[in-house]
């Protein structure tokens, strides 16, 4: 599976972006789909999670009620829509596939595919 990220960018407190995660290769039916971001000198940490079957979702605590992950079939692409954005959610962010599902969605290790990353920043 080849993951490309596009759509960050920069913009202030209290904005909205939508980053997108093209994916080829496979067939997403049995995946799990997930979005983790990254600050300097930060861990990895999970953003959110989507199966590509049935479209359960899971979300971090920190971005609870703020960002929305969603899927296009048609596409294979998973979306990351991000409102209310703040200072604290500059990173990079990373789209990741797991083929198995895997229990613990919220490790990086659990997934086994990754996307090149898409800075977002978000001025005050």
């Amino acid at each position: 599976v080849q993951l490309q990220a596009s759509g960050g960018g920069l913009v202030q407190a209290g904005g909205s972006l939508r980053p997108s995660c093209a994916a080829s290769g496979r067939t997403l039916s049995s995946y799990r789909m997930g979005w983790f971001r990254q600050a300097p000198g930060k861990e990895r940490e999970f953003v959110a999670a989507i199966r590509w079957s049935g479209g359960s979702t899971y979300y971090g605590d920190s971005v609870k009620g703020r960002f929305t992950i969603s899927r296009d079939n048609a596409k294979n692409t998973v979306y990351l829509q991000m409102n209310s954005l703040k200072p604290e959610d500059t990173a990079v962010y990373y789209c990741a596939a797991d083929p198995y599902g895997r229990d613990r969605y919220t490790r990086p290790l659990s997934y086994d595919y990754w996307g090149q990353g898409t800075q977002v920043t978000v001025s005050s």
